[in-house]
């Protein structure tokens, strides 16, 4: 089963295969569809250009098909990407970050990939640099600065915390973690390192005769 291009351009409604938000959408025609297909990434058709695109061909932003799904009128397609960097031309990660009505920051749910989420977005800013990123700016001042920015947001955690101040505290511990998160990217540590470090570390919980004794058990 193909969409129906008998009555012109069908929308692509591109979403991030993983988070499930929806990052773009699109036109295509036959022709874009089916270099869709034999390359898995998407391709498009550009109504102000009057052409094919590639998405990703100049800025290497690519999206890589996972799954396309066709509606019930086969004149809309789903199609799930992994993406190569973000969606929009402004570099957001999504084309759909203009808020028109409603508190959007209100209805989020916890997001419990948001580590990955926030070092994903870091590793973007690594590869490609966006003007007035803050990010960028701490890649391009170096290890120093970056280290003085985790330890002067330590130092903020422990006044937070000396103040009792639950609130204070949440948001200098999330300054800290993306300061420290910059800091790893910047030396080329992932967070499944860490992850596989601390689940070293637990797995020793309970056994008092370790064979790691600089581990303390927790």
């Amino acid at each position: 089963m193909k969409p129906d291009f008998s009555k012109g351009l069908v929308p692509a409604i591109i979403t991030d295969t993983n988070t499930k938000e929806v990052l773009m959408l699109a036109y295509m025609n036959e022709e874009s569809y089916q270099k869709t297909l034999d390359s898995m990434e998407t391709w498009f058709y550009s109504r102000s250009r009057k052409e094919l695109w590639h998405k990703g061909a100049t800025s290497g932003n690519t999206q890589k098909v996972v799954s396309i799904q066709l509606d019930c009128d086969q004149d809309t397609l789903l199609i799930e990407v992994v993406p190569n960097g973000p969606a929009c031309h402004t570099g957001e990660k999504t084309c759909f970050f203009q808020e028109v009505k409603g508190d959007r920051k209100q209805d989020l749910e916890v997001n419990t990939n948001i580590f990955e989420e926030v070092m994903f977005e870091i590793e973007e800013r690594k590869k490609t640099v966006v003007e007035g990123s803050y990010t960028n700016y701490l890649f391009g001042k170096g290890v120093d600065k970056i280290g003085k920015k985790v330890i002067e947001e330590a130092g903020e955690v422990v006044i937070a915390a000396k103040n009792k101040n639950q609130h204070e505290l949440t948001l200098e511990v999330s300054d800290l973690l993306y300061h420290s998160f910059v800091l790893m990217s910047e030396q080329n540590v992932t967070l499944n390192d860490v992850k596989a470090e601390l689940t070293k570390r637990f797995s020793k919980k309970g056994n008092s005769k370790g064979d790691r004794p600089e581990i303390e058990e927790w």
